[in-house]
Parts: C-alpha cells; sequence; structure tokens
C-alpha cells in the first residue's frame, strides 16, 4: 500500500532517522513508540503527507486514502457538532439532496412523458449507489461514534466553537474515524480521553477495517490495539512484531544477545592482540603472527548500544502527617447553579494511594481543589489532617511559571541555597543538559514542560501530594520512573491519570466520581473494574451460598473445652530496622492485606462457578484460575507472615 526506500529526514542540523527501508500494508496496526523528540510526529506526518524526506522515497499505491489526527491545534467553528461530523459524508448529502429534488420532479411530471422515464432512471441510479454506499444509515453512524467518544444528544446542536481545545480534537477524531480513510494516522489520540471513551476507541479500532499507525504513551492501549510495533532510537528506525510488551521483552533479549556476542568478541580480540604483541619481533612465529593480524582485521566490531536517556529521580520523603489527612464531611461544590457533586463523604490516610476516576467534566480537577485548598466547598466540612501540608501539581502547571525565565534562573527562585552544581544535577535527572539549561520555559515542549514541572516539585517536599494528570506528555519510559518514585514515597497521594497501567500499579484505593457522588473502591484499578461488572455481588452469593450449606450441615460434637495455652517465651530482642524501611514494611503488610482479601474473594468466586456447570472447557479453565489463585494467595500469606513477624520484633 505504501513503500518508502532509504528515508531519512532531517530537523534542522539534527538527524531524525535515515535508511529507513518500510512496506505498509492494507490491514497494519502499528504502533510508533520511542523517546520524546525523536521524531515520531514528524514520521507520521511524511506518511501523511504533509511533510517530505529528506533523503529517500516515498510511493503510495493508487487510490489511497490518509486521515491525519495531531496532537493539537486544530480548531473547528461555523457549524454545529453534527453539521461538521456530516462533512465527511458530503458526496452522499448531495447525492440525497438530488433525489429529493428528482422524487419532486417526477411528481410533477408526466408519467409517460420521456422526460419522467429519464428523471426516474437517474433517481434509481442515485438510489442503488446510495444505498450501496450506506447512506440511509448515515445519521446512525454518526450517533455511534460521537456517543463512544463522550457526546451527549444534547451536544450535537452544539458549536463547535463552544468546546474545549480537548473535546474540539475529540470531534476531529469522530470525523477521521467516520470517514474511514485506507490509512489512519494517530498521535497521541488518547491525550484528551478519559477511561470510558479509551475503551470505546479501542474497540473501534479493533474491528478497524483498514490500516492504522498510532502514536500512544499509554502503554496498556497499545498492548490491545496493534500487532507491530515500531521504535524509532538512535537515528533508526527498528521493528518489532508484537503489541508493546512484546516488544520491551523482544529488545530486552536482543541486548542481552548483543552483550553476550560483543563480550565473546572482545574476549577473542584481546587473545588475538595479547599473541601478537607477545611474538610480533620473533622470526619463528611471523606467519602465526601475519594471520592473526589478517583475522583481526576481518572482524566487524559489534558496537553495544547505549542505553536510552531516560529521567531518573525520587521524591524526597517527607515529615509525616497525621494518621488522618483529609476528610470531607457531607461536601458538596457548585459552580453557580451547577451542582458538580453534594453529600460527599470520605476519609484519606496516611500513605494511601487514591486515584480519583470518571468521565471528563465528573469533577475530578475539581475534587483535587478542593483537598489542596484551591477552592472552598460550597457546602459541608473539609478538615486537614495533623502535620499535613499539601502540593497541587496542575494540568497546565506550567502557566503558572514565567515564559522568559530560564530553567536554572526559574529553578534557583525556587530553592535559592542550591548551588549551580546541584540545580544543574537535578535538571540533568529530567534530560536537561548542557544549554539546555539556559531556554526559555516558553520554548519547551510539552513533554518538556512536565518534566521542568515535575522537577520543581521536589523542591518543595510535601507529605500529602495531589498531582492532576502528572503523566500528561510523558513518554513510557519517563512514566515508568514516575510510577517507581511515587511507589517508593513514603506520603500520601491522590492523583487523577487516564492511563490505566498508571493507575493499576499505583492505586491503592479509587474514588470513582460522576452524577453528583463520589463512590470509595478499595485496591487498585483491576479490583474497582471487578466490583464494577458485578464481583462483590458474586462474592455476596457465594458467601451465602456458604452459610447456607454450613447450616444444613450436619451439627458437629461439642468440642472438649480447650486447655490455656502455654506461656509465650520471651522473645529475644528483633534487630533495630531503619525507620524508612520500616515504614516500607508497614505500608506493605497494609497492601498485602488488601490483597489478601481480594485473593480470597476471587477464590469464593470460583469455587462458586465451579458449582454452575456450563461445559467442560469452561469447567477446566475455571479450575486453572482457581488453583493459580490459590497459589498466589498462599504466597502472599507467606510474606504477610514474614513480615509482621518481623515487626513484631521492633
Amino acid at each position: 500500500m505504501i513503500q518508502i526506500s532509504g528515508g531519512g529526514k532531517r530537523f534542522g542540523p539534527k538527524l531524525l532517522f535515515e535508511n529507513l527501508d518500510w512496506t505498509i500494508g492494507p490491514r497494519e496496526r502499528v504502533g510508533i513508540v520511542g523517546a520524546n523528540g525523536t521524531g515520531k510526529s514528524t514520521l507520521l506526518k511524511i506518511l501523511g503527507g504533509i511533510e517530505s524526506l529528506d533523503y529517500g522515497s516515498l510511493s503510495a499505491a493508487k487510490g489511497i486514502t490518509f486521515g491525519y489526527l495531531p496532537q493539537d491545534g486544530l480548531e473547528l467553528s461555523g457549524r454545529t457538532v453534527h453539521e461538521e461530523c456530516m462533512t465527511v459524508f458530503s458526496g452522499l448529502v448531495e447525492m440525497e439532496r438530488e433525489m429529493e429534488a428528482l422524487t419532486h420532479k417526477m411528481a410533477e411530471a408526466d408519467h409517460e412523458s420521456a422526460e419522467f422515464a429519464e428523471i426516474a432512471d437517474r433517481y434509481h441510479h442515485l438510489q442503488s449507489e446510495f444505498t450501496t454506499r450506506d447512506g440511509y444509515s448515515l445519521d446512525a453512524k454518526v450517533s455511534t461514534v460521537l456517543a463512544g467518544l463522550g457526546f451527549s444528544k444534547e451536544d450535537w446542536q452544539r458549536r463547535t466553537e463552544e468546546f474545549s481545545g480537548g473535546w474540539q480534537m475529540r470531534i476531529s477524531l469522530a470525523k477521521l474515524l467516520l470517514q474511514q480513510p485506507n490509512l489512519l494516522l494517530l498521535d497521541e489520540p488518547t491525550n484528551h480521553l478519559d477511561l470510558e471513551t479509551r475503551n470505546w476507541l479501542e474497540e473501534y479500532l479493533h474491528d478497524y477495517p483498514h490500516a492504522f499507525l498510532v502514536i500512544s504513551h499509554d502503554r496498556y492501549f497499545l498492548d490491545v490495539t496493534v500487532n507491530r510495533t515500531v521504535e524509532i532510537w538512535n537515528k533508526k528506525v527498528h521493528f518489532y512484531s508484537g503489541n508493546y510488551e512484546k516488544y520491551l521483552k523482544t529488545k530486552g533479549e536482543q541486548r542481552e544477545q548483543i552483550e553476550a556476542a560483543y563480550r565473546n568478541q572482545k574476549a577473542r580480540i584481546d587473545q588475538l592482540e595479547a599473541f601478537i604483541n607477545r611474538f610480533r619481533y620473533q622470526a619463528t612465529k611471523a606467519r602465526q603472527v601475519q594471520s592473526r593480524i589478517k583475522e583481526l582485521e576481518k572482524i566487524e566490531r559489534i558496537e553495544v548500544p547505549e542505553e536510552e536517556k531516560t529521567i531518573h529521580f525520587h521524591f524526597p520523603q517527607p515529615k509525616p502527617s497525621g494518621r488522618n489527612v483529609a476528610e470531607f464531611q457531607n461536601v458538596a461544590k457548585s459552580y453557580g447553579p451547577k451542582r458538580v457533586f453534594s453529600g460527599v463523604r470520605f476519609v484519606i490516610e496516611r500513605g494511601d494511594r487514591v486515584a480519583l476516576v470518571g468521565v471528563n467534566g465528573a469533577g475530578k480537577s475539581t475534587l483535587i481543589k478542593l483537598l489542596g485548598g484551591i477552592e472552598p466547598t460550597t457546602e459541608g466540612k473539609y478538615e486537614l489532617g495533623y502535620n499535613a501540608e499539601p502540593a497541587y501539581y496542575a494540568q497546565d502547571q506550567y502557566k503558572e511559571l514565567d515564559p522568559n525565565a530560564r530553567l536554572l534562573d526559574d529553578l534557583h527562585d525556587a530553592w535559592p541555597r542550591g548551588t549551580e552544581t546541584e540545580l544543574r544535577g537535578l535538571l540533568g535527572c529530567f534530560l536537561f543538559s548542557d544549554d539546555d539549561v539556559f531556554k526559555r520555559l516558553g520554548v519547551l515542549s510539552g513533554g518538556e514542560r512536565n518534566r521542568y514541572a515535575l522537577a520543581r516539585l521536589m523542591m518543595s517536599p510535601s507529605n500529602f501530594l495531589l498531582l492532576d494528570e502528572p503523566t500528561n506528555h510523558l513518554d513510557l519510559r519517563a512514566k515508568d520512573v514516575l510510577l517507581t518514585a511515587l511507589q517508593d514515597y513514603n506520603g500520601t497521594v491522590v492523583f487523577v491519570s487516564h492511563d490505566r497501567y498508571f493507575i493499576d500499579k499505583l492505586a491503592t484505593r479509587v474514588f470513582e466520581i460522576g452524577d453528583g457522588r463520589v463512590e470509595v473502591y478499595p485496591g487498585n484499578y483491576e479490583d474497582y473494574l471487578w466490583r464494577k461488572s458485578g464481583g462483590a455481588q458474586a462474592l455476596h452469593e457465594a458467601t451465602e451460598a456458604k452459610r447456607l450449606s454450613e447450616e444444613r450441615a450436619a451439627a458437629k460434637p461439642i468440642a472438649a473445652p480447650a486447655l490455656p495455652p502455654p506461656p509465650a517465651e520471651p522473645k529475644p530482642p528483633g534487630k533495630r530496622i531503619n525507620p524508612i524501611k520500616l515504614q516500607k514494611m508497614r505500608d506493605r503488610v497494609k497492601e498485602l492485606e488488601k490483597e489478601i482479601a481480594c485473593h480470597e474473594a476471587q477464590i469464593a468466586v470460583h469455587e462458586t462457578e465451579l458449582t454452575r456447570f456450563v461445559n467442560a472447557a469452561e469447567t477446566e479453565r475455571v479450575s486453572r484460575l482457581l488453583a493459580q489463585s490459590r497459589r498466589d494467595l498462599e504466597k502472599l500469606v507467606a510474606e504477610w507472615e514474614s513480615l509482621s513477624a518481623e515487626l513484631e520484633g521492633q
């Protein structure tokens, strides 16, 4: 469908990639990955005909249609949402209008005349083509896509200019999905989508009839939508079969192979050079020396690629807060006549990692601003716990910064006691090195702005972090580093994110915001989905079934009174543990208790499922899941017992 031969591209003096040979077939599902600034968006623009190659050639099959969605910058106006989407079907709309006009003409013409026959032929020709192109289901198509992307029926008649930039990007995405080009090019399509909309888009792309290429920093989205991964790194384009998880595994294995081959080659080279140096001036060894010199010259040296740059940091461990960090008592919030939520009650405890989820506009950012004291409550009471110090990171944190200030100067203002060496070291952790530290904040890209805002946040260590979309514009490796830093952080975190992998690995509780309420769910995102899908009800049914079974069971004989336990032997004093490590152990015990409860619940569900025979294959599948859940539970209990015993010795 599309072929690139010897392709190369520069961005000013910087070489993005070269020697690219790539053939794209009609049903490709490709994820493009790589660090920010490597040329992913540029490659999409080249494929979409927006930019051209500096080297090599690109050829496309005749009649190929392209659809390109940029990260941002699209502005629509002058039409309603429905009218804007219908522009995709302008040809069919014109055909429908002509058919309607022909209908009126046929009604007025003499049915026996040649004019009527001519009009009727034209009408039947148009009707046949209109039916073939599915013209009678245009409204249904538009309705399906708009509903999937989060637009209500009332939004259809709103003017496009009334919507924010993120919603305008959704309208543009809707138009592309309705158009269904042969090659769909999506640059960060999930940036402006909530979790529910991402789920819908994944299903839509799964059934997409043509090829698509997508850039995304959402690893779960890539795992479920693509079957081929293209990485731009080290000025080359590398190809991997499989989704993102398979790409990571394959790349790791390839690096291990290269490193092993490099070690073997280096050992051989060292051996040859040692022989040459030892016998170079001995006439009796001249032939052997020359043979080894020739062998050495023929060796193609293996180069181990440099490790990719990424940010590496940890949050300063803060002073501890009280047990209760924040409490809402019957809190309500309104903006004029619009009620966001009401009657909200919850307590956030020290060490919690709370994920706020819900559709866009439900009130996630509002809730996090209330917790940070950025906005007041309309009703009810909000109490901040003892020694709790909130630090708020906004979606548009960079807007609070002076665009004319240089990075080094602005960071010095935030940390006056820091030396230039210390400031440069911190900026280097976030990939700002050499002359980058003198850049003006106003010229930074989206990813650079977010990295710098996180660096600045470290200047004011807090025990109550409030993070509104901290992963926006971060590449996949940077997200992993941020995730690790937050997992090691001893304070309390409340965060908004639409990255399911990030939520699942970090959250210990999930607050769902919607319909004016805040529902609290224990566990991570998978636990939340399990409960939402009826897992809690199934657990209740299993518990009831077990209770009824016990009631029907034969009465057990009365047991003899138990003897008092022997007095416990005094325990030897335990080894003193570092307070930070001790806190991590306590946090881990709490996490294990929650995981054990979830596994016990899952085991009960599987046991209940086994009582309802469906077929042999289903019984075998559930039996395997049950056995695995029991093995996992044994490991968790063993770890819990070990940590608990160690803590008791303190």
